[in-house]
């Protein structure tokens, strides 16, 4: 995919879309330690907007993913109406583009352009932690809210889960993992089991990003959620598929360029300042903080394992499937959900 010529699927994409305005340039704007593609496109009239190109997973997940951000952006409520990205609709619809030739199969997208405010610091102090916890609370109630409306989802970790051990079934994934087939079958053995025992049928599924790293959102001046964008890791599941991302930005180390997926900041003291402003203004149960160390096997079976090479530059993709065998899965083991339920008095 590293020689598909992206500007040319675009500009097909946008003479499919509306053939009378003209492009004038396309610039990548993308992360540079991801392989996802974004771009800005500008118009002759100095006018712009950006589209999304991928590639990976299913087509009729991208499309079905973008139906939905669509929806909640569209009904999302005061204070947060304008936090999403609104993408463009043709006869009702969200526009996509799907590109096929030969072994190319890549599928485009265009939002409007959206605003942005203050980034949060590398490292949060106790104030930031707090106030971001009840902005968090306030917003997943906000979608929660919203969530009877949307479109459905085919899309459930338990298929994602189901997908990657089809593919360990398959020539090409045994050869991709080998020395670690078994191993993984039994993550996600583990997994499916513990979903299905602490919240299958008993905990509401919303739209979550997961994907909360401090370069994806914006805040005001008095740390109110501003924006969102990357929607990369979109979906509809448990509210608690979000909270490792949390754990992350108000870690003791803070962000960082050159990065890990270990659990210790699910534990730190900093996170569970975040987790009492959270449960104050939307209140957990225990069986979704007992959920928590799943929700980060699943981070890393299907993020880091399944689509770590569509997600991160070779290099990366590599080191972090590394550490997950010698760090990420062993150290499950050791999350201690009691200390969080007695913090929480739950």
């Amino acid at each position: 995919m590293r020689l598909v010529d992206y500007p040319t699927i675009i500009k097909k994409a946008w003479a499919s879309f509306d053939p009378t305005e003209q492009i004038q340039s396309i610039t990548d704007i993308s992360a540079k330690v991801s392989t996802n593609h974004v771009f800005k496109v500008t118009f002759e009239d100095g006018d712009s907007i950006i589209a999304k190109l991928s590639y990976f997973g299913k087509h009729e997940h991208f499309v079905e993913d973008h139906r939905i951000i669509h929806a909640l952006s569209n009904n999302l409520l005061y204070p947060f109406e304008n936090v999403l990205a609104k993408s463009l609709v043709r006869d009702g619809q969200v526009y996509t583009y799907r590109h096929k030739e030969g072994l190319v199969d890549a599928w485009v997208v265009f939002y409007n352009p959206i605003r942005s405010q203050y980034r949060l610091p590398r490292r949060l102090n106790e104030e930031q932690i707090r106030k971001l916890g009840t902005q968090i609370g306030k917003f997943h109630k906000a979608c929660s809210r919203v969530s009877p409306v949307l479109p459905k989802s085919s899309k459930t970790l338990r298929s994602d889960i189901w997908d990657l051990l089809d593919m360990l079934e398959t020539e090409t994934g045994q050869f991709e993992h080998r020395m670690h087939v078994d191993e993984l079958k039994q993550q996600c053995n583990l997994f499916l089991e513990n979903r299905q025992k602490l919240v299958a049928g008993s905990v509401e599924t919303m739209p979550v990003f997961v994907d909360w790293n401090i370069g994806n959102f914006s805040v005001t001046e008095n740390q109110e959620l501003f924006s969102r964008w990357d929607y990369d890791w979109f979906r509809i599941s448990y509210r608690v598929m979000d909270f490792y991302f949390f754990s992350r930005v108000t870690s003791d180390v803070g962000d960082r360029t050159v990065f890990s997926y270990v659990i210790g900041p699910l534990m730190e003291e900093r996170f569970m300042l975040f987790l009492e402003e959270y449960h104050r203004v939307y209140p957990l149960t225990e069986n979704e903080i007992r959920f928590l160390p799943e929700a980060y096997r699943f981070f890393i079976l299907n993020y880091v394992i399944k689509y770590g090479r569509y997600f991160f530059h070779r290099t990366y993709a590599t080191k972090l499937q590394r550490e997950a065998y010698q760090t990420y899965f062993p150290s499950i083991e050791t999350f201690d959900a009691d200390k969080i339920l007695k913090r929480l008095g739950i």
